[in-house]
């Protein structure tokens, strides 16, 4: 049986065997570990979940299915699309299969530090771009945009990357999004998609040199066992989006409703909040340092990155997304740079 058949089936079973009362129940899928002291999906999820529970006095329960138990991200959002889930946490890129706008976000060396994003995703561009979700896929409310861990790093088994030059020829694992691949190849790198199951053996196995991903999740998954460099290049701030299905949540009451959307807020907190804890900790930077050389980089050596990177970036949008999505990235580039202007101020 194939995976996706596989996984609805599952998905299927698990759900038809559910006791609670339609309508009562939000089952909420995402594809990371279920420790919500070590990983920020899971603890926003954990937040969620007290406090719809708590503050419905039960009539609106939440079931969490971690670890991919009801299939692959992408596959969770058409979950929650056709009501199978109620609930989603996604990445930038299982969601641009239904929304390809959604790659806008991936503008390289955008952000000059973790408040800016903040500004970003909780301001006027956020609501913008979660009413543009919504509109396109129309069978979908987005309450959020939670924190993967913070901004990405570069890892690799070859040589200190502290430099354009040093990308040259290493072979770094990508999503399966072709800007992800686009801005590697800019940096002088190769570019390879890889599943993320599949990552671990692959820089074990030597199929791929290195890999880019947030701090606490380069920790969680191990990758300094198989790893030699890591650098801090912070190129890249891919929050996930958090889904819940419309007739769903049309079906809840005022007050349920007003429930829902707090736990959101406080499950993006939580993301944050684990995320820059996980980074000061000995799960986090201070922890990797003793197992993998760590690099920071000056901001004239990621301006000089920034410089070879943009253009390519914007070409792809250009020609690879429509006309909306031209516009939506000046708008996400112009609270980028308001967002940065007032963190440096502050």
């Amino acid at each position: 049986m194939k995976r996706t058949a596989l996984s609805a089936a599952l998905a299927a079973t698990l759900i038809a065997s559910t006791a609670y009362a339609d309508g009562g129940v939000i089952r909420f899928g995402h594809d990371n570990k279920t420790d919500p002291f070590e990983n920020p999906a899971h603890a926003c999820t954990a937040v969620f979940d007290n406090l719809v529970t708590s503050g419905t006095n039960g009539s609106v329960s939440v079931e969490v299915f971690g670890s991919n138990q009801l299939g692959s991200a992408a596959e969770h959002v058409q979950q929650v699309r056709d009501g199978l889930l109620q609930a989603t946490l996604t990445s930038t890129g299982a969601l641009a299969s239904y929304y390809p706008r959604i790659d806008v976000l991936n503008l390289p060396f955008a952000f000059n530090g973790n408040a800016a994003t903040y500004e970003v995703f909780d301001g006027d561009f956020g609501k913008a771009l979660a009413a543009d979700i919504e509109a396109e896929l129309g069978d979908v409310v987005v309450l959020g945009f939670p924190d993967t861990g913070g901004f990405f790093a570069v890892t690799n088994s070859q040589r200190e990357i502290a430099n354009l030059a040093d990308f040259d020829g290493i072979r770094i694992r990508t999503m399966t999004l072709p800007s992800h691949q686009t801005i590697v190849k800019a940096l002088g790198a190769e570019a390879y998609p890889l599943s993320w199951g599949e990552v671990y053996s692959g820089l074990q196995t030597g199929v791929i040199d290195g890999q880019m991903n947030p701090v606490p999740i380069i920790s969680f998954a191990n990758f300094a066992e198989v790893q030699e460099y890591l650098t801090l290049t912070n190129h890249l701030f891919s929050p996930y989006t958090l889904l819940m299905n419309r007739a769903f949540y049309e079906g809840l009451s005022d007050s349920e409703k007003a429930t829902v959307h707090t736990a959101a807020e406080n499950c993006v907190a939580a993301s944050r909040g684990l995320s820059r804890i996980i980074e000061a900790s000995d799960r986090g930077l201070a922890g990797l340092a003793d197992d993998i050389k760590v690099t920071a980089l000056s901001d004239d050596q990621r301006a000089e990155m920034a410089a070879a990177t943009q253009p390519a970036f914007e070409t792809h949008v250009a020609e690879n997304l429509d006309p909306k999505a031209n516009e939506l990235l000046v708008k996400f580039r112009d609270a980028v740079n308001k967002a940065n202007e007032a963190s440096y101020l502050n």
